[in-house]
């Protein structure tokens, strides 16, 4: 597994009240997130790398207004046309 250091000010910790552990749990769960949201990852490497389940990943999509259907809205206006 790959480390990778991020530097940051102490006062972007404390601004965010959070602690270096939960502040990197963070940030990979939003990275998986974004990258799962523009396609570049599967829901299933998004949730291993945000450190959860599959499932628990598609849950939590929702917190952050991203959908777990990879639809564009010319596919989804194709498939009502089609219905």
């Amino acid at each position: 597994m790959q480390t990778i250091q991020i530097e940051l000010p102490d006062e972007l910790l404390i601004s965010l009240k959070e602690t270096p552990i939960t502040f990197a749990h963070e940030i990979r769960r939003l990275a998986a997130v974004k990258l799962f949201e523009l396609g570049r990852l599967s829901s299933g490497r998004a949730a291993q790398l945000a450190g959860m389940s599959r499932v628990a990943f598609l849950m939590i999509l929702i917190d952050y207004q991203v959908s777990p259907f990879s639809l564009t809205m010319s596919d989804l206006e194709c498939e009502i046309r089609n219905a």
